[in-house]
């Protein structure tokens, strides 16, 4: 039955039923639409809004629904969408009381209740996967402190840096992502339920009751704001997306470090596929997948902003729409985090890979002018002279690991003997002390840091 076919004469068509069914999809929302009418009922019955004696009944009905559907006694099927199932459900068990349920109620309210409890939880969810990435990503910076690798500007080799420099700068955007995922659960946990259908109610409901029991901070201030605000959805989106932006990213560099070319780290088995027809190839798939998830993320985000770009007040059809995107959303990232945390604790490193490429195309050119203009010597100036020094290297296939103090002096009287201890790789990534800088010892102070900033996600 649908709960509101008295107004009509005839019933809908058949094709407009299975057009407008939600049931399909929204069905994942049973355990919190029957939460939220607890609270309703609950709320009802010592407001006086109904006898209690029907509160209790009600409650003890939804009850009953949850533990048959959680047991699997219970399909969910034969209605238009999840509240109409429930609510139905509840009124074949407990007759006539149960259709005291939705006073003071409308789906309009029960629905962005519904979801905004819902998506709480997914909020909740996905701050537990990202701590899960970053304690990887940890771990990996931990493991990388001992060993350096090039860092690149324009993928060109830049500069050396600690290996653990590149892992912690990954768990510092997903640090911020943790934040914004945080800040982004405060503002929607702001209850809509008592809104009604746009309006608010003429019976003398407590909002603060069903406030605390569902545990939301506090009710929402405006009603037609209440039914038709979809901006935690868009927030979620956003965050998700961010989210995979960043993990794409990180997958490129592991899809590029695994390289015959670059060949800086090593993915595991475990996490790699073979080719049908090349026996030695050995891919990155769940790198590259995790970077074509992207895109899909990014349309569900894209796809709520259409819909909810020129919607009037307040509640609309088109909000239906805010669901199934954020159903896929939230399971892609989920799983996307999930793995590569698992993928990350499965790669390794290849040292000397990494420390012979840290010395090769001129890495440390740059601690070459530093050392000139140490001594003295206007960096702009030493900027040029390193310079020479280089095109020089490419016209007599000569290092800068390999030339000899006595070389280097040809161009400048102000080089000493240390200067060929100074363009070794391990000694050039030390050098960076700066705050925040690429050294050994800057990567384990920030490692400290990491786990400090994540203690106060934890709960």
């Amino acid at each position: 039955m649908k709960l509101w076919e008295g107004r009509f004469d005839n019933p809908t068509a058949k094709n407009a039923d299975l057009f407008g069914d939600s049931l399909p999809f929204d069905k994942q929302l049973w355990a919190v639409d029957i939460s939220a009418s607890l609270a309703h009922a609950a709320m009802l019955g010592h407001c006086g809004i109904i006898p209690m004696d029907d509160a209790k009944k009600i409650c003890d009905g939804l009850e009953s629904i949850a533990a048959d559907i959680e047991q699997g006694k219970l399909e969910i099927v034969g209605a238009e969408d999840i509240h109409s199932f429930v609510e139905n459900e509840l009124v074949s068990r407990i007759g006539d009381a149960g259709k005291k349920l939705h006073t003071a109620r409308s789906r309009n309210d029960q629905v962005a209740t519904d979801f905004r409890l819902y998506v709480r939880g997914a909020f909740d969810n996905l701050s537990e996967s990202l701590i899960g990435i970053i304690n990887a990503l940890v771990d990996k910076a931990s493991e990388g402190v001992k060993y350096v690798i090039p860092g690149y500007t324009h993928l060109r080799k830049a500069q050396p840096m600690c290996a653990g420099h590149v892992f912690n700068a990954y768990s510092e955007m997903f640090l911020r992502d943790l934040d914004r995922v945080c800040a982004s659960r405060e503002r929607a946990n702001v209850m809509p339920l008592g809104s009604g259908a746009l309006a608010g109610t003429s019976y003398p409901i407590d909002r603060d009751i069903t406030c605390e029991m569902l545990d939301f901070d506090r009710p929402c201030e405006n009603s037609l704001d209440g039914v038709s605000d979809r901006d935690f959805v868009a927030e979620y989106l956003f965050d998700a997306s961010l989210i995979m932006a960043h993990l794409s990213r990180l997958c490129e560099d592991i899809i590029l470090y695994t390289t015959e070319e670059f060949g800086y780290l090593e993915i595991s088995d475990a996490y790699s596929t073979g080719s049908s027809i090349m026996p030695q190839k050995k891919n990155p798939d769940i790198a590259e997948l995790i970077r074509g998830k992207t895109g899909r993320v990014y349309g569900h985000l894209m796809g709520l902003l259409t819909i909810i770009k020129g919607i009037p007040l307040a509640y609309n059809k088109d909000l239906q729409e805010d669901k199934e995107g954020l159903f896929d959303a939230e399971k892609t990232v989920n799983n996307c985090l999930n793995i590569m945390a698992e993928m990350l604790g499965a790669i390794s490193f290849k040292p000397k890979k990494m420390a012979k490429a840290s010395e090769m195309e001129f890495c440390c050119a740059t601690d070459v002018a530093d050392y000139m203009a140490k001594k003295g010597v206007p960096f702009r100036t030493a900027h040029s002279v390193t310079g020479k020094i280089v095109r020089w290297c490419i016209e007599n296939n000569r290092t800068l690991q390999n030339m000899t103090a006595d070389e280097y002096r040809t161009f400048d009287p102000v080089f000493g003997d240390d200067i060929t201890q100074i363009v070794k790789g391990r000694a050039c990534a030390d050098a960076r002390t700066s705050y925040g800088g690429a050294s050994s010892a800057n990567v384990k102070a920030e490692i400290k840091s990491i786990k400090k900033r994540l203690k106060q996600y934890i709960w």
